[in-house]
C-alpha cells in the first residue's frame, strides 16, 4: 500500500467529475494486492460507488456497475484480483456483515472495498484497512484524502 500513500502524498486529491473518479479508481487497481482492505468514507453522492466501479474496471471485473447497496455484497472474482465490494449503508447492526460472511472475507485473500466502511463507528474494519475519505467541495468536485492503516 505503500503506493498508494504516494499516489495521494502530499496532499488530497481533488476530483472535477465522475469521469475523473472512475479515472482515479482505474488507477488505484494498479496500486491493489490481494488482502487489500480500503474503507470508503463520504456523505451520499460524494462519489464511493464511482470510485468502486474505476477500480473494479482497473481490475477486469466484467459487472463493475453493480452497487451492492440493496444485496449488501458483490463478490467479483472474473478480474485480475478477487473483490468483494460491501455497502453497509443499509445494515442496522454488524450482526448483518457478520451473517453474510464478513469474517471469512477478511481472511480469504480477497481485495475488499467497503462502503460506508464508517458504520457502527468502524467497528467491523481491521487496523491494516485503509481508508479513503471523499469530501464533497464544490456542486463537481470533490476531494479524496488517504489515511494509512493503523
Amino acid at each position: 500500500m505503500h503506493q498508494l500513500r504516494q499516489h495521494f502524498h502530499p496532499n488530497p486529491l481533488v476530483i472535477h467529475s465522475e469521469e475523473e473518479m472512475i479515472n482515479l479508481g482505474r488507477e488505484l487497481a494498479d496500486l491493489l494486492q490481494g488482502g487489500d482492505i480500503l474503507g470508503l468514507v463520504g456523505d451520499l453522492g460524494a462519489g464511493k460507488t464511482h470510485l468502486v466501479r474505476g477500480i473494479l474496471e482497473g481490475l477486469g471485473a466484467s459487472n463493475p456497475g453493480v452497487s451492492p447497496t440493496f444485496s449488501l455484497a458483490h463478490e467479483h472474482t472474473d478480474g485480475r484480483l478477487p473483490v468483494v465490494h460491501f455497502d453497509f449503508y443499509r445494515m442496522t447492526s454488524p450482526d448483518e456483515a457478520l451473517g453474510i460472511g464478513w469474517d471469512e472475507c477478511l481472511s480469504g485473500g480477497h481485495i475488499l472495498l467497503v462502503e460506508w466502511a464508517d458504520r457502527f463507528d468502524g467497528a467491523l474494519m481491521p487496523p491494516e484497512t485503509q481508508w479513503l475519505v471523499l469530501t464533497h467541495t464544490g456542486e463537481n468536485t470533490r476531494e479524496v484524502r488517504y489515511i494509512p492503516a493503523n
